[in-house]
């Protein structure tokens, strides 16, 4: 038991934060060889669903609520953003590097934060040291994020076969990609925000991961094939080289958002959506090892700066949630040992 609660969901979190900056590296790769994110989205859902398709059979659930029309919805729209967020990704990667994927994704936890509040799922206390901190590290993350995007800096790492000489057109424009690739990682972070909101509600009320998950699945590989056919009218993109493109598809969808999404939502049901969301920095160290090494990335001053800060604010809403939870526990404990004592005197006063 200890080993399901424990071991298990960080190897787990542990490993998909790899797996998942390890895609996303690939797949930039792929991009320099024109490989086109719409074609890049559909496919890897599909593949995806192919793959977990047999295992709601396998593993069946039973007790389930009957699948009505409002969980088929609420799927269909989860799907959607999910679309949405997987666009705003792999297009951002492909302006910026998979170093800023990673730095920006810290926000996700602040944005969650926010619309918590909005939709009234977050009780704000200020007197609160827990609310403080959480309100503290959100407009910290989004400081940090600001830096990140808008603000370069100085180079303090460079692969060394990378030409020196640049013209000043080539700078702007890599600037300009940099700003428009941070603001659509944003826009992910926000989109996935929502996403987990929507995808909790979803499996609160139809508590089968796997049927959820694959019917996700299938669905953002409808809405991908239907707006790429229109988005990707040339024929010649939807065919698939035998070289890093087709790698980066089948390792994607073997492994990338559709496998993700099973393990978060295994990870949120058995430890929580802090425990998921401390793993996320991990990944910004790989990310830019990798982005120098393998792809030939720029490391920057601001980058550094801004990921600290971004850092620091995710930690800071962290340590909020986790204050609470531990508080929520604390309650719950007491209440079970007041009810355990109750129990122990009951047959005494009866007796009496």
């Amino acid at each position: 038991m200890d080993c399901k609660k424990e071991v298990l969901p960080f190897t787990a979190m542990a490993a998909v934060e790899c797996i998942t900056v390890a895609l996303n590296t690939i797949f930039k790769a792929a991009a320099f060889k024109g490989l086109s994110y719409w074609v890049f989205v559909a496919y890897v859902h599909l593949i995806g669903t192919l793959v977990l398709l047999p295992l709601p059979f396998i593993f069946p659930r039973r007790g389930l609520p009957s699948f009505n029309l409002s969980i088929f919805f609420k799927i269909v729209l989860l799907s959607l953003i999910g679309f949405s967020a997987n666009i705003c990704e792999y297009k951002g990667i492909e302006y910026s590097s998979p170093a800023l994927a990673s730095a920006i994704g810290t926000l996700t936890p602040a944005f969650t934060f926010v619309l918590a509040v909005i939709f009234r799922m977050e009780i704000v206390d200020l007197g609160s040291s827990r609310t403080r901190a959480k309100i503290l590290g959100t407009i910290t993350s989004i400081s940090g994020a600001f830096i990140v995007i808008f603000y370069k800096g100085p180079k303090i790492l460079s692969p060394p076969s990378q030409p020196q000489s640049l013209s000043l057109e080539t700078l702007e424009t890599s600037q300009a990609n940099w700003v428009v690739g941070g603001l659509l990682l944003v826009g992910l972070c926000l989109l996935t925000s929502i996403w987990y909101i929507l995808q909790t509600h979803i499996i609160n009320i139809y508590p089968s991961e796997l049927t959820v998950v694959v019917q996700y699945a299938f669905w953002t590989a409808v809405v991908a094939a239907a707006v790429g056919s229109i988005a990707e009218s040339n024929l010649g993109a939807w065919r698939l080289r035998p070289d890093i493109t087709l790698i980066s598809v089948l390792l994607s969808g073997g492994f990338g958002p559709v496998f993700s999404s099973v393990v978060h939502t295994w990870g949120v049901r058995l430890k929580g959506p802090v425990y998921v969301a401390i793993f996320r920095p991990f990944s910004i160290a790989i990310a830019a090892v990798a982005g120098v090494i393998f792809l030939g990335d720029d490391l920057y001053v601001g980058s550094v700066i801004g990921a600290t800060i971004l850092l620091l604010g995710f930690y800071a809403v962290i340590w909020g949630k986790a204050k609470e939870f531990e508080s929520d526990h604390t309650l719950e404990a007491n209440l079970e040992g007041s009810l355990d004592e109750s129990k122990k005197l009951l047959p005494r006063n009866q007796q009496s």
